[in-house]
């Protein structure tokens, strides 16, 4: 026979227990005179039949509980309860649940436990008026056979912190369960839910210390229960529903993560989390979390936001009155503002008005994208706004495709669009196209047909679609250095085939100086490097001008020219030293008094799924804004007078999505770290001893080469190589060397529903967000190696602030990258983390890492490491690595190509 499991069980007519896996449990609180003004105004006139309603209203709103009080001046409690118990127990659609007595006056407590049927909860008592007291209201309780709410209360007063909620509830927690004989599953403690947004500094933290010390209780008494009064909680902006409905489900949100099992609630006002607008959801959460909060500005931001709410019943009132306008005029305010909500039933309209679907793009949209473009290059709209804009759009042009579809299947000689051709695509060997998504919607709203041919694009596949679709022109992104050479060979394979088109370069490792040095010489047809989206329509547009274009051209090759003049008079001011001199003008590091720390363990350990919310916390969020070419210091731009307003809007969508991200598990973060004995040979190599598989003694040999800079350096200043943080073997030190990969893996599924979807805009935020997470992950785990896993900041106390800022000991340079620009030892660094198979990333014929949300990189501990430069080498180190590589000359060129030509 099974025994029966510790939970907490309560009944009315029907049972409810409360197990492990049971949500959150409302208890209906409109059943209270202090709480509710129609509720109160009902029992004093007696009307204790009509006051029944706005229990069974509880109920139908989804209440398991209610809570029943009585405490009024002017009631006489013990008759008040009696009544009304007495009433609701004649009434089985109210009496099916549980009844929650609540009264600071212990006889009307009494007085309704001899009213209820089942099993209730009395609420509350506490050790306000001291142990003895406690202990014989407990008993009475335990008698009647009741749970017990018990306030963390006691002789010297309610307990405001963390400390105070903690220590109250573990005494008395200590005295039901030892004197009393309670069984601690029918022990339920309010640690107290205070108002927050007071103006008063002192209970900014009261939310917080709430949760914590839920979090804390529940570790220590697991069968004990957690409840509270939340409507408490926003006191502060009584009679403006809208903020507190939305104040009470974040504070959920948080309190029920924490541990929270019930709370008295209004079950019908509740709001779903994801549901409020993002504006107000962060607002609410700096207040509750009390983050963001000094000089108590975060509350003084909700109080304001308060100010503006208009509200009507559960929703903001929206100004609609663009709904009276033509369909034309309707059209063009859903582009501008990126309104989706009415474009089905628009569209339709204007094709019903319209001869032919066609007319309808070619008309009213195209003149609503014309506004959007005009004011995005006035200044007046930003990119985000633009890709909502090219949201609507593309639902819009989704509606009517199948009616041009059907049309050209009637009539073969139908007109078809006439729209520019521009075709985009990342080059062979790269992964990377956030930015050239967002050039393509830039675009695509200035009228282009854009062709997306999407990422590792062969030359031959661009240059042939290029020419049988007939672009007006090619656009070519690419992020990883290598991806510069496929460029250039791009540009003269159009040369060979004797093309027309111009061809745009963009990308983050892409320059002018190296489009002018590089790319221009090997085409004669117009090659144009184009900063950011915002630039490419001009560009566009100037290029399909016949008028404007050969000046445009000319002026380029002039600019161009003079680049590659620049470039070649620096090359011949700059000086560099031999490479044996750099060699010997290393970092002076003191290994004689250096005792290099060992790390846990040696070899590999995996990270299976790492939790997005914690990483959530590192996120370096002025990359995110760069991204959408919204310039600045985070979060001083949200503040901004020109962009802040819609860099706030965007901050709050990316937020909420990632939030989606998280609580709905899109994405998986995975990571490998592994550690090994590393010394160099004295020069520029490291060499790392990895055991044998199955053995103890035996060990394998992998030699890291490293670069080390020559150009000529000010008296007292070394030539850094990355070898110099690692102790040579001649020192007898055993040193180490550590090696990571973070992969945010599981994102196509998303970016394809979102395609499916023509939403442009949560793709990019989606992609945005996922490289956003890759380097948060980074940052997490470097600091978990720093103060764990390798120890040698074990005392260390960073904000994320100052770990963006690399206030940390030791550094993690990655292949690829300023201090190690050979990306072939991206090779080496797999090996030693497992291959593919553990780190799951897939690295492409130009190393560049797939999943695109991807970061690896080496670790180095010493004290004196730091991140710089190599720059530009001479032929002698390059005769050196070549060998040490043992690789040809020919080979090895093609990755270093940028330090052997000292490109920008």
């Amino acid at each position: 026979m099974n025994s029966i499991k510790p939970y907490l069980r309560l009944a009315g007519l029907e049972p409810l227990v409360v197990r492990p896996e049971t949500n959150f449990v409302n208890i209906g609180e409109r059943t209270n005179v202090t709480g509710s003004k129609m509720f109160a105004r009902l029992i004093r006139e007696n009307k204790y039949e009509e006051a029944l309603s706005v229990a069974r209203q509880q109920v139908e709103n989804g209440a398991q509980i209610i809570d029943v009080n009585m405490d009024d001046a002017l009631l006489d409690g013990v008759h008040a309860m009696t009544t009304f118990l007495n009433l609701v127990q004649s009434e089985p659609d109210i009496a099916r649940i549980p009844i929650m007595i609540d009264s600071s006056k212990f006889e009307i407590i009494e007085a309704g436990l001899k009213c209820v049927q089942g099993k209730c909860i009395v609420n509350s008592i506490s050790m306000k008026e001291g142990e003895e007291k406690f202990i014989r209201e407990a008993n009475i309780c335990r008698l009647f056979g009741a749970a017990v709410v018990v306030m963390a209360f006691d002789e010297v007063g309610q307990a405001d912190t963390l400390e105070r909620k903690v220590e109250i509830c573990t005494r008395a927690y200590k005295i039901l369960t030892e004197k009393v004989g309670f069984d601690p599953q029918d022990i339920i403690f309010d640690p107290n839910i205070f108002a927050i947004a007071t103006g008063l500094e002192e209970h900014n933290n009261y939310g917080v210390d709430f949760i914590e010390a839920t979090r804390i209780i529940k570790q220590r008494m697991p069968l004990a229960k957690i409840s509270g009064g939340v409507s408490n909680l926003s006191f502060s902006f009584r009679g403006n529903d809208h903020v507190r409905e939305a104040m009470h489900s974040v504070f959920l949100f948080h309190a029920i993560k924490a541990g929270m099992d019930m709370g008295i609630v209004n079950a019908g006002q509740l709001v779903v989390y994801d549901e409020i607008e993002p504006l107000l959801r962060e607002l609410c959460e700096d207040v509750i979390m009390n983050r963001n909060n000094d000089n108590n500005e975060a509350t003084e931001k909700l109080i304001n936001f308060a100010e503006t709410v208009k509200a009507k019943g559960k929703a903001i009132v929206k100004d609609e009155a663009w709904r009276n306008e033509t369909v034309e005029a309707r059209l063009t305010h859903a582009l501008i503002n990126g309104i989706t909500d009415y474009i089905d039933t628009d569209t339709e309209e204007a094709r019903q008005k319209y001869p032919r679907p066609l007319d309808v793009i070619e008309g009213p949209l195209m003149d609503g994208m014309n506004v959007v473009g005009d004011l995005f290059g006035a200044g007046k709209m930003f990119l985000p706004q633009v890709v909502k804009s090219a949201r609507v759009m593309k639902k819009s042009v989704a509606w009517l495709t199948p009616y041009i579809e059907e049309e050209k299947k009637n009539n073969p000689l139908a007109r078809q669009g006439n729209a520019p051709k521009i075709l985009l695509a990342t080059v062979k060997g790269d992964v990377h196209d956030i930015g050239k998504n967002i050039v393509g919607v830039v675009l695509g709203c200035n009228g282009y047909d854009i062709i997306d041919l999407g990422v590792m694009v062969p030359a031959d596949k661009i240059l042939e679609t290029a020419q049988k679709e007939k672009a007006d022109i090619i656009g070519l992104s690419g992020l990883i250095t290598p991806s510069l050479d496929e460029m250039v060979h791009v540009a003269h394979e159009m040369k060979r085939r004797g093309m027309l088109q111009p061809l745009l370069i963009g990308g983050a490792t892409t320059s002018r100086m190296h489009t002018a040095v590089k790319i221009a010489q090997q085409y004669d047809n117009g090659v144009v490097h184009v900063l950011d989206a915002s630039r490419s329509v001009t560009v566009a547009g100037t290029l399909l001008n016949n008028e404007n274009k050969q000046k445009f051209l000319q002026d380029i090759n002039v600019e161009y020219e003079k680049l590659r003049d620049d470039f070649q008079r620096k090359r011949a001011i700059k000086q560099y030293i031999d490479f044996p001199a750099a060699q010997k003008n290393k970092v002076p590091v003191d290994w004689d008094n250096f005792e290099p720390v060992v790390p846990k363990f040696t070899g590999t350990k995996v990270f299976d799924s790492v939790d997005l919310e914690l990483l959530s916390h590192y996120i370096d969020w002025g990359p995110f804004f760069i991204a959408w070419e919204l310039g600045g210091k985070f979060p001083q731009l949200l503040e901004d007078a020109v962009i802040g307003k819609e860099a706030t809007k965007l901050y709050h969508d990316a937020k909420a999505l990632l939030q989606k991200i998280i609580s709905e598990k899109w994405l998986t973060a995975k990571a490998v770290i592994a550690f090994y004995e590393a010394n160099t040979d004295g020069a520029d190599t490291i060499v790392v001893k990895c055991e044998i598989a199955g053995t103890k003694t035996a060990f394998e040999e992998h030699r890291l080469e490293t670069i080390r800079q020559q150009i000529k350096k000010a008296p007292g200043q070394p030539n850094f190589s990355l070898a110099d943080f690692i102790a040579p073997a001649s020192t007898g030190k055993k040193d180490y060397i550590g090696a990571f990969s973070v992969t945010i893996d599981g994102i196509e599924e998303h970016l394809q529903r979102f395609q499916r979807e023509h939403d442009d805009y949560n793709k990019i935020m989606l992609q945005a967000l996922a490289d956003r997470l890759a380097e948060a992950f980074a940052e997490w785990l470097h600091e978990q190696v720093r103060t764990n896993y390798w120890g040698y900041s074990s005392g260390e106390k960073l904000s994320v602030e100052g770990m963006i800022k690399e206030d940390y000991t030791g550094i993690r340079p990655a292949p690829g990258y300023p201090a190690c620009p050979d990306h072939t030892e991206k090779y080496k660094l797999f090996t030693l983390l497992g291959g593919e198979d553990a780190t799951g990333i897939h690295l492409t014929e130009s190393l560049a890492m797939y999943p695109a949300s991807s970061v690896c990189g080496w670790y180095f501990s010493h004290p004196q490491s730091q991140y710089f430069g190599v720059g530009k080498i001479k032929d002698d180190q390059l005769q050196d690595y070549a060998k040490r590589k043992e690789m040809p000359i020919e080979d090895i060129t093609r990755w270093l190509r940028p330090i052997l030509e000292d490109e920008a």
